[in-house]
């Protein structure tokens, strides 16, 4: 066995190691397949949006591990189903958007796709494709004699994604989501040989049905994988937090926002999400469990995957930028950010803007203004209790002001109340 078949037949236990293999069909026939040959696989990603989220990060990921493995990976873009909306993991109807918002976010997507996959590597370069170009010019009588032929009512209701909508309603549109997925695979199967499709537990519905129509046209050969949901030991939904979802966008989620996302994993979560979000061997992860074990206060399973992860989203540079800030917030050494790092960390703190001619700020005027304190009193008696940092300075007298030549960059004082209450002061 040479070792480019090896790296493939490996790749199915490693899945396995990692649980990320959740459904899939014809396991003994599918674990050939990839020691035999390199197989061209898909994952879709409707452009619900104008970025990915970590939701994505998984198939996307699983993708990359692939590729690596020497297959051929497909992101698929669905310029075409994101006109109609998927009904999967939703108890209510999309809100339709325009062909020109659904153009523009596919473009975005293709391009922070092409972050995790190769398309000019040698032998199995990966290929972005969107279903807008075989579903926009699929006449109605063909969509409806050729392809909707193949699927019964009773079968589409019978499917999960289906069969959960039927007490709050489902538009004709989002029930034939699920055909159109399917002749998405369909024509990825005559049209690159693609032979796997991808994605998360609640697209399995979708995908057996693709499977199902490529036998029924003369097909065969082809195989379905699902991967876990992604679940946190606490009970809340993974991804989210209390200011939102978490973006690959670093214009939507900051790079220090992304970076203590997952610093902030739970010690029940980290392992986990070591395996499913990074490419640490087996014995790393083992090493870095093992160390939870026996350091928990450490987080050095916590700090390894914020490393990886950010890394993998937002290049090496983005790690340092991310841990420059975090010792910067633990510290109070502001004046070590440049002025792009002090606005990255800053960027979600309450933000009060002063004219740039003032010359000198009072201290408990400030506190007040910036509403760090709800009166001047409180103010003092937080000053005098020792509370109160500008620029991580602690202050110690009341009648503290503040000269114009203590502002970062010339423009920004940071003010802390307490451990973890930040407030800024922008002169312009």
């Amino acid at each position: 066995m040479t070792n480019d078949v090896q790296s493939k037949f490996d790749l199915v236990d490693d899945l396995e190691y990692r649980g990320l293999i959740h459904q899939l069909t014809d396991v003994d026939n599918f674990r050939k397949k990839l020691q035999d040959e390199s197989v061209t696989l898909y994952s879709g990603f409707d452009p619900t949006a104008d970025s990915l989220h970590i939701g994505h990060l998984l198939p996307v990921l699983c993708l990359r591990r692939f590729q690596q493995a020497g297959h051929i990976p497909l992101a698929l873009v669905g310029g075409g189903t994101g006109l109609i909306g998927d009904p999967s993991g939703r108890s209510t109807e999309r809100s339709l958007n325009t062909s020109e918002t659904v153009a523009e976010w596919s473009e975005k997507l293709k391009n922070q796709l092409s972050r995790f996959l190769e398309f000019d590597r040698e032998g199995n370069p990966a290929k972005l494709v969107s279903n807008y170009d075989w579903l926009a010019p699929l006449d109605v009588i063909t969509f409806l004699r050729d392809i909707g032929k193949n699927f019964t009512v009773n079968y589409m209701l019978a499917k999960d994604s289906v069969d959960s909508r039927l007490a709050n309603g489902i538009s004709f549109t989002e029930f034939s989501y699920m055909i159109l997925q399917s002749y998405d695979f369909y024509r990825l199967n005559q049209d690159h040989n693609c032979t796997l499709q991808i994605g998360g537990s609640d697209q399995w519905g979708n995908i057996t049905a693709g499977l199902e129509l490529i036998g029924k046209m003369g097909g065969s050969g082809a195989f379905g994988m699902t991967m876990p949901l992604v679940t946190k030991s606490d009970g809340k939904k993974f991804g989210k937090t209390e200011s939102g979802a978490i973006w690959l966008d670093r214009n939507k989620t900051s790079v220090y926002q992304f970076y203590q996302f997952w610093i902030n994993t739970d010690d029940n979560d980290v392992v986990k999400f070591l395996k499913y979000f990074t490419f640490l061997s087996k014995a790393e992860i083992e090493a870095l469990e093992a160390e939870l074990q026996q350091h928990p206060e450490r987080r050095a399973a916590q700090r390894e995957l914020a490393r990886e992860v950010t890394k993998l989203v937002h290049g090496a540079d983005a790690v340092v930028t991310a841990e420059k800030i975090t010792q910067a917030l633990f510290s109070g050494e502001f004046v070590q950010l440049s002025e792009e790092e002090l606005i990255e960390a800053l960027r979600d703190m309450p933000t009060t803007v002063f004219a740039a001619d003032q010359e000198e700020s009072h201290l408990m005027s400030l506190l007040v203004e910036v509403g760090a304190a709800p009166s001047k009193r409180q103010a003092k008696q937080d000053i005098d209790g020792g509370a109160v940092y500008v620029n991580g300075q602690k202050q110690s007298g009341s009648d503290t002001v503040i000269p114009k030549d203590q502002r970062l960059h010339g423009k920004y004082l940071v003010i802390r109340r307490g451990k973890k209450n930040y407030f800024l002061a922008r002169f312009e």
